[in-house]
């Protein structure tokens, strides 16, 4: 038999009326160990030379213990990684029902043309002069958002859906602060059908946060949301299509019901 490899799918002992098999795995359901138990320090993937002389330039912050890292040998790194990936879930296994924005299908066109050399070899400190085109791009949405959106201004800065959050509510802050009421209005409403970030955003920034309740379908009623606005609301929260899946369908009353009780209206997605 051939025993390649055979350390990285070493079984814990497990409680089974099962009978034992040779490997302790069941068919192609492998159990297999953390990397730390089940790696060797005597082992590994890549041969490297010992360096020649040197001396450090770590100023004694230079390692002087092993790294105690586990050892595998190539195929237990391949097959440990390609096991893992067997495990992920995702739009392309099947319908996922979350209404996160990390978990809606993105046509594969969108992944191509985020890979253009123009987009994926960008540098942040690139010199200004070598990404034109991007610049381009970046302006010609930003006339494009600013027209549907009606705002006067967009921030392409936020790197993810949480920073983007982030973003807005900081926006919102500022704006009250500009308003001279930001020292009562303290407090942001969250839907319950929210996303687990909204009000983990809203107070890392020092707010305090409401819940709003969801209805039996999901969503969000406007009557629920103008119950619980009051002079000390400074903003609600909504994604929209909600943690559910669902779009909210009474959106645009909710926002009219925020607006003229003088708090503001931050849309997730």
């Amino acid at each position: 038999m051939n025993r390649e490899g055979r350390g990285a799918t070493t079984p814990t002992a497990t409680a089974s009326s099962a009978p034992e098999t040779f490997t302790g795995n069941r068919a192609l359901a492998l159990e297999e160990g953390l990397l730390f138990e089940v790696g060797r320090p005597e082992v590994t993937g890549v041969d490297l030379d010992e360096p020649a002389a040197f001396r450090p330039r770590l100023g004694g912050l230079e390692r002087t213990a092993p790294l105690g890292l586990p050892g595998l040998s190539e195929p237990e790194a391949m097959r440990h990684y390609v096991r893992l990936s067997r495990m992920n879930y995702g739009i392309d296994s099947g319908l996922f029902p979350l209404g996160s924005c990390t978990m809606k299908h993105n046509p594969r066109l969108n992944e191509r043309m985020a890979r253009l050399p123009g987009f994926a070899d960008l540098h942040p400190l690139q010199p200004v002069s070598t990404v034109q085109g991007a610049l381009a791009l970046i302006k010609d949405l930003s006339h494009y958002l600013l027209t549907l959106t009606g705002m006067s201004a967009v921030a392409f800065t936020p790197k993810a859906g949480a920073h983007g959050e982030l973003c807005g509510m900081m926006a919102i802050q500022a704006a009250h602060a500009a308003n001279g009421d930001d020292a009562t209005r303290t407090v942001v409403l969250v839907p319950e059908s929210a996303h687990g970030t909204n009000p983990a955003t809203a107070a890392s920034i020092g707010y305090e946060v409401r819940a709003i309740p969801a209805r039996a379908d999901g969503t969000v009623d406007v009557a629920d949301v103008q119950a619980a606005l009051a002079p000390e609301v400074a903003a609600l929260m909504l994604t929209n299509p909600n943690t559910c899946g669902l779009f909210e369908r009474d959106v645009v009353a909710i926002a009219e019901a925020v607006h003229a009780a003088g708090a503001y209206f931050c849309a997730d997605g």
